[in-house]
């Protein structure tokens, strides 16, 4: 698909749940989000039957998220379907990674090509106040569990710790074949509280510890995260800077929430609400028209600056963030 910039489409990411085993603080509020009801999210048959419109209109990779998407009971048989799919090239997941381990087996049985895993610290104490749960533990067997099956693993950290949290998860890259990202928060819903902490401050920081920048070559991924390395790392430092770097004019990515609204954009409503669609006996045709005619219409660029209070009033685990 093209929008009216000339953008290629081609990514989108899926939110299977609205629901987490986890609360990090500029996310959720700790008392958690009112929950959607189950008749109000997509069905494993509905999603399946959207990525089969979208995939004749030039999607080729899909992001599973959440929420928490693996607590969502049948999300590896959803991504072995997805995976079938003609024209769908790529399935990868985004996890916090606490039943990742459990649920190793079924989704390399299921062929996924990644896995995320967000952490935003390795010390105990302040991981489980970012994400008002001690489950450290858990998302370090996962990842280590993910490494040792030879899986593409990549973590996801926003960047909200002490310096010593973020150069200790930078040395997993050290140490690993991995990429760790640092991910700019975004002023939405939560993080609207927390000050930005930009790639450039970051990369002063990795600098100041593990030396002068060196390119990292091609790397692999579907976003528009910029990769970095430094000298003896086996793996990738990656930065997703949508304030500071704006990556807009790029863009190739919507998102599918949980409740079956397809936003082409992380900031604005702008979109179309394909639940309805999928309900009332619509055909094939009229659901992919209607998509096309919303990512015509995607916005050029957000409109996020630092501290900002523009935008999504919704919270990032509602729109699969």
């Amino acid at each position: 698909m093209l929008d009216s910039y000339g953008r290629i489409i081609d990514y989108l990411r899926i939110s299977v749940t609205d629901r987490c085993n986890m609360r990090c603080v500029y996310c959720m509020p700790e008392d958690g989000i009112p929950k959607l009801d189950h008749c109000d999210i997509l069905t494993y048959d509905e999603i399946i039957r959207t990525v089969r419109i979208m995939s004749g209109t030039g999607i080729r990779k899909i992001k599973i998220t959440g929420g928490e998407p693996l607590v969502r009971k049948g999300v590896t048989g959803l991504i072995g379907e997805l995976k079938s799919i003609p024209g769908i090239e790529q399935v990868t997941i985004t996890t916090n990674g606490t039943l990742l381990e459990e649920n190793l087996e079924a989704l390399v049985r299921a062929g996924v090509d990644g896995i995320n895993v967000s952490i935003d610290s390795l010390d105990q104490k302040n991981y489980a106040a970012v994400t008002r749960k001690d489950l450290l533990a858990d998302a370090l067997r996962g990842l280590g569990a993910a490494l040792e099956a030879g899986l593409n693993v990549k973590i996801n950290c926003v960047p909200v710790s002490p310096d010593e949290d973020i150069l200790a998860l930078a040395e997993l890259a050290r140490d690993n074949p991995l990429q760790v990202r640092f991910i700019e928060i975004m002023p939405l819903g939560e993080g609207k509280r927390f000050p930005l902490r930009s790639e450039d401050e970051l990369t002063e920081l990795l600098v100041s510890r593990f030396g002068p920048v060196l390119s990292a070559g091609p790397v692999a991924g579907n976003g528009p995260a910029k990769y970095v390395t430094f000298e003896g790392f086996r793996g990738n430092i990656g930065f997703i800077s949508a304030i500071s770097h704006k990556f807009c004019s790029s863009c190739n990515r919507l998102r599918l929430t949980a409740d079956g609204y397809i936003k082409t954009c992380l900031q604005f409503d702008t979109g179309c609400f394909l639940r309805p669609l999928l309900r009332d006996g619509s055909e094939d045709g009229l659901i992919r028209d209607t998509i096309v005619r919303a990512v015509y219409e995607k916005p050029r660029c957000h409109e996020f600056a630092p501290g900002g209070g523009n935008g999504d009033v919704r919270l990032m685990s509602q729109i699969g963030g």
